[in-house]
């Protein structure tokens, strides 16, 4: 694009947020933040645009910043791309991290940096194009309708950016499928990865969601449901100025027990949930389970324009279930109450299936400048990606729904 210029910054505070938001979150594409959730969900359903993701927003990128989860110390370093017109006028933007492990991606590319490193290469630094910690499916080369080729001279730029900075690679993960097809054509290598959603076929109410499925597995989910909160378990569904910093410490120990067991450190620090409840308060759904007047569980969830995406929970109480009911079964319940599209419970899990949750094919692109671990892993990957299509046929034939629904 003639007049275009592209440079790297190392915060998302040096861009005004309403300067990043309009190619990241267009006005058109969703409604106006004082309309209550049922408002924006009915323009959802209108039809706009890709609709709003909370995560490739202003706030949601400078909380983490500023809350230090996302750092050099952290190993995910800011060097977003952000473009202008000849006027200076911002017309596109990247959310770039250079990284120095392979952490907090929820793509795997350990393999390859293994490989590399025993040829004598070194894979890090190497440049993530990201949401960190967010497998969640949304914008990257981000930019406002009409802006034509900017997203193209995103593209080339990220190339550009690696070799002068003398990344081994750039891994854009989790693009909406139109961005993967454009990565491809500018010599990105393109992977294929399976999760589980759940799809609201207008739905009036969970009953009505269970009635879509095979009598077998109605009975499961009612069964689970009931056991999950047998022990005198209540749940409550927590936003806006219900976010406490009281709930907000309730919650952070549940992460906390939950994280340091799946992963050795959790990666989000006490302070981005404080700065996130202010900042998203009003896109911030807490599912949370109490118990003998204490809080004991609870998951966290963004809302979107047309999708209800899940992310982490934990609990310090064990009961059976409760991961099911807080994480897989009040989602829904949220989304048919709310008028939601979907719900996107995160990566991977097949016993979400036979809750209602179906495979869906999500994507990443990847640069590499090595020649000899570009073939190989182009070679990997032709492999991969007919695994994946086989397996997500395979598991849509397993879904609970009845033949005739």
């Amino acid at each position: 694009m003639v007049g275009l210029t592209v440079r790297t910054i190392d915060s998302v505070a040096q861009i005004p947020a309403a300067l990043w938001d309009a190619c990241a979150n267009p006005p058109s594409d969703h409604a106006d933040h004082g309309d209550t959730q049922r408002a924006r969900s009915s323009a959802a359903l209108s039809g706009l645009g890709d609709g709003y993701n909370p995560f490739v927003s202003h706030a949601f990128l400078s909380c983490l910043e500023q809350s230090e989860s996302v750092s050099a110390r952290s190993g995910w370093q800011p060097m977003h791309l952000v473009a202008h017109d000849a006027d200076g006028l911002l017309v596109g933007a990247v959310p770039c991290y250079a990284k120095s492990h392979s952490r907090g991606e929820y793509v795997f590319d350990h393999g390859w940096a293994d490989a590399y490193e025993r040829a004598g290469g070194s894979y890090y630094p190497k440049l993530q194009v990201a949401v960190p910690f967010t497998p969640a499916t949304g914008r990257r080369l981000l930019a406002p309708p009409g802006a034509g080729g900017v997203r193209e001279a995103l593209a080339g730029a990220l190339v550009t950016v690696c070799r002068r900075s003398k990344a081994s690679s750039v891994h854009v993960t989790f693009p909406v499928e139109s961005e993967w097809h454009l990565l491809g054509d500018h010599g990105f290598l393109l992977r294929t990865h399976q999760q589980f959603h759940w799809e609201n076929a207008g739905y009036q109410s969970f009953d009505s969601f269970l009635s879509a499925l095979a009598s077998r597995k109605r009975k499961v989910i009612r069964r689970e449901r009931e056991q999950a909160l047998a022990a005198g378990v209540e749940v409550h569904w927590l936003t806006g100025s219900d976010l406490s910093e009281s709930v907000w410490d309730a919650f952070f120990e549940f992460y906390m027990e939950t994280g340091s067991r799946k992963w050795g450190r959790p990666y989000l620090t006490r302070s981005f949930y404080s700065l996130v409840g202010e900042k998203l308060r009003d896109r911030i759904l807490l599912v949370m389970a109490r118990r003998n007047g204490r809080w004991i569980a609870g998951a966290i969830n963004f809302i979107g324009s047309d999708t209800l995406y899940g992310r982490h929970w934990g609990a310090i109480e064990y009961h059976p279930f409760l991961h099911f009911e807080l994480c897989y079964y009040q989602a829904i319940q949220y989304a048919i109450e709310y008028r939601l599209l979907r719900v996107e419970a995160g990566a991977q899990g097949e016993h979400k299936v036979s809750r209602g949750y179906v495979p869906r094919t999500t994507y990443s692109a990847h640069f590499i400048a090595d020649g000899r671990l570009r073939e190989a892993v182009n070679d990997f990957l032709k492999r991969e990606r007919l695994y994946v299509a086989a397996a997500n046929a395979e598991l849509l034939e397993a879904a609970p729904f009845r033949k005739d629904s």
